[in-house]
């Protein structure tokens, strides 16, 4: 093959890049008529409304199914027994193995005490460097080894420190328990971005959401991490002479009840668990709000046949308690058939009366009736009887509990977050990440992760109507996804002797009605004689509202709750997107031999992947502000979140960015123009070794431009 040599300081010969010099120097088009949106024309196709999100929940609710048929075929303590075996292994597999345990090295910061209460400010190191702030509350009047009780602390910026949550705890102390409350990671003492002037208004659930992003893409949840802090925080309790081990519970609500179903599912030293306004199915979820925060959604977790009652099966027959209400964010009626599913368990186990539930008419809240029932449950678990009348409480300042003396375990003893975790994990998966051997492995490699697979049916193309400009037509189409729902797309179709005999693909991030718009490049490009092909993807344009609203699934104005569910099914949208975008191509190709691909934005990873696996089809690519590297945004602390959306979890273990650039500028055209890092930032050409870094070498046909002149 005849290679030519492009660099940044001469005119770029390709005829691609001849048609975008075109750019504000060709004479504009006539006044464009109005492009209103494809999906208005057809009542009865619907696209625009949830269509990704319920052909992702569609899926899930098949895997569900099969799951439940599992579930109703179990009729013996054997069954069960097995359930259970299989269960385990199923967590083993999503989460991976736990690290070693390592010295806790608990130190006693100050203490408080009234009539009824002495409480011990603590910190330990469940990892190496990684700090963990908790409170242990005994009672006063204390005769021998105490039973205890885990207080996991829901989305609460002060942690246990909060009114809600002392009231619960020192009801408990009154009861003769000791409660060890400690913060999750992203809140009380444990807030990440507490001093991040552009952060500071993170709700707890971004604050843990935001970097756990970044965790998902090293492979591992952020619940690997929950958990884990939970584990070592019984740990700690097994290190005091004055706590009886054989007497252990855990309670917590909210975001605490999604901790306490973790930890008494990974922890055989739990005696009994009392998870609060959390636990319902993922059916109900989906059919709901859909999935939340980081913290609440396992990696493949639907796609590995579990469900939120397998947390409660893997604890039977200990004894549980439900604690729920009727008007909770969480379905009621999940929580009813998670219980009634999880009571069959403990029956064939020979415990039935070990599964309770108890329900109060109320909000996503703590109940006087509701935390009687808990006290009622421990002590009688816990063999502390006494009674369980919720009483009045003397409350600690909030400011008093804070174990550190900044009130943040940050600025006070550094350490490492969630994000620079998930760093430390990444650098040894690249360190043993063995290199793909290979263009058809790489290629394997990304079908295994990203999900995705080309269509072998051609797919069903509605014309929906035409438009014209002075110099091309505008059509406009709606082709059917291998998903069931509909794609709209603009075709530019030029006249006149400048017609080329090729076409261009062109995704905008902005969608597909900016792009066209008169001295945009769809328009430069359809004047210069190209048939520009531009469609809105799902997440974008017409398609761009299918998103849960509300919720604890936004940052920055981003929903997540789609990625979440994506990562929950194992079907990442990046591979949905390729399928779409294959889809496109097989219809440029009934009228055309040679395609170009253009993108701008955070789209230019999905027409990177799909040019990579269909190279043969697309044999030219300008990439305009690329993201350069998931390795980047793993180690960028403020990352552009709208990156997360083409990012696929656990990638980083099987290839990065710069293997599907390098791969396939071997034999096709690529331009990066203004290649940015995991910030959204322009790494510029004097920073030209930050692009060697991430392993990409500009030469032969793969050519990086800087210019702030053109876009």
């Amino acid at each position: 093959m005849n290679k030519r040599k492009y660099t940044g300081g001469h005119r770029l010969k390709c005829k691609l890049i001849i048609a975008l010099i075109f750019i504000g120097v060709m004479i504009p088009g006539a006044k464009a008529q109005d492009t209103k949106g494809i999906f208005s024309k057809w009542n009865y196709i619907k696209g625009s409304n949830q269509s990704l999100y319920g052909y992702l929940a569609d899926n899930a609710i098949q895997k569900l199914n099969e799951r439940k048929k599992q579930i109703d075929g179990l009729s013996s303590e054997k069954d069960w027994v097995k359930r259970q075996q299989q269960v385990k292994q199923a967590y083993a597999q999503v989460l991976g193995a736990f690290p070693a345990k390592t010295p806790l090295n608990a130190v006693v910061t100050g203490t408080l005490q009234n009539e009824e209460v002495k409480v011990e400010k603590i910190y330990f190191e469940s990892l190496p460097g990684y700090y963990v702030t908790a409170a242990l509350f005994l009672p006063v009047d204390r005769k021998g080894k105490l039973p205890a009780i885990l207080f996991c602390s829901g989305h609460s910026k002060s942690g246990f420190r909060s009114w809600s949550y002392q009231n619960s705890i020192l009801n408990l102390v009154k009861k003769g328990f000791a409660v060890f409350a400690f913060d999750p990671i992203g809140q009380g003492e444990r807030r990440q971005f507490s001093n991040d002037e552009k952060r500071k208004l993170f709700s707890t659930t971004q604050d843990h959401s935001y970097p756990g992003n970044q965790v998902f893409l090293t492979g591992r949840s952020p619940a690997y991490y929950f958990i884990w802090d939970g584990i070592r925080a019984i740990d700690y309790l097994y290190s005091r002479p004055d706590i009886d081990t054989a007497r252990i519970g855990v309670t917590g609500r909210s975001g605490g009840g999604t901790q306490t179903a973790y930890i008494a599912a990974f922890d055989s030293r739990i005696k009994a668990a009392a998870p609060e306004c959390y636990v319902t199915s993922f059916e109900k979820l989906l059919m709901s709000m859909g999935p939340q925060d980081a913290e609440q959604n396992l990696t493949g977790g639907i796609a590995a046949g579990l469900d939120i009652p397998d947390l409660l099966i893997s604890f039977a027959p200990r004894p549980m308690l439900l604690v729920t209400t009727t008007r909770d964010i969480f379905s009621i009626q999940g929580a009813r058939d998670a219980f009634k599913e999880a009571k069959h368990a403990y029956a064939y186990l020979g415990k039935p009366d070990n599964m309770n539930m108890t329900e109060d008419d109320a909000a996503h809240m703590s109940t006087p009736k509701n935390r009687e029932a808990i006290n009622r449950f421990f002590q009688k678990y816990l063999q502390n009887p006494g009674s369980a009348e919720d009483e009045k409480v003397d409350i600690f300042k909030p400011e008093d509990l804070q174990v550190t003396p900044g009130g943040n375990v940050y600025t006070s003893l550094g350490g490492d977050n969630l994000q620079t975790l998930a760093q430390k994990y990444t650098q040894q998966l690249i360190k043993n990440r063995v290199p793909a051997n290979g263009i058809e492995e790489l290629k394997k490699r990304v079908m295994g992760t990203t999900g995705f697979h080309p269509p072998k049916i051609a797919a069903a193309c509605i014309f929906s109507g035409r438009d014209h400009r002075k110099q091309y037509a505008i059509e406009s189409y709606l082709i059917e996804t291998p998903g069931g729902y509909y794609l709209p797309f603009y075709c530019l179709k030029p006249s006149g002797a400048n017609k080329k005999d090729k076409a261009v693909l062109l995704l905008d991030d902005r969608g597909k009605t900016e792009a066209i718009k008169e001295g945009a490049l769809a328009d430069s490009l359809a004047l210069a004689g190209y048939e520009v092909v531009v469609p809105d993807l799902s997440g974008f344009g017409e398609l761009g509202n299918g998103y849960i609203k509300g919720g604890d699934s936004y940052v920055d104005a981003i929903p997540l709750n789609l990625w979440y569910m994506s990562i929950l099914v194992n079907q990442s949208l990046l591979g949905v997107r390729m399928n779409e975008l294959s889809v496109l191509v097989d219809w440029i190709k009934t009228n055309q031999n040679e395609i170009e691909g253009i993108a701008k934005g955070v789209l230019t990873t999905d027409l990177l992947h799909l040019a990579f696996m269909r190279s043969n089809d697309i044999r030219s690519l300008l990439l305009i502000n690329p993201l350069i590297s998931v390795q980047s945004l793993i180690e960028t602390r403020e990352y552009k979140t709208q990156y997360i959306l083409s990012s696929v979890a656990g990638s980083i273990r099987q290839y990065d960015l710069c293997d599907l650039i390098n791969a396939y500028a071997q034999k096709n055209r690529l331009l990066l123009l203004n290649p940015r890092n995991g910030a959204g930032a322009i790494i510029t050409e004097q920073q030209g070794e930050q692009i060697k870094k991430y392993g990409i070498h500009p030469g032969s046909l793969l050519t990086v431009k800087y210019s702030s002149e053109w876009f």
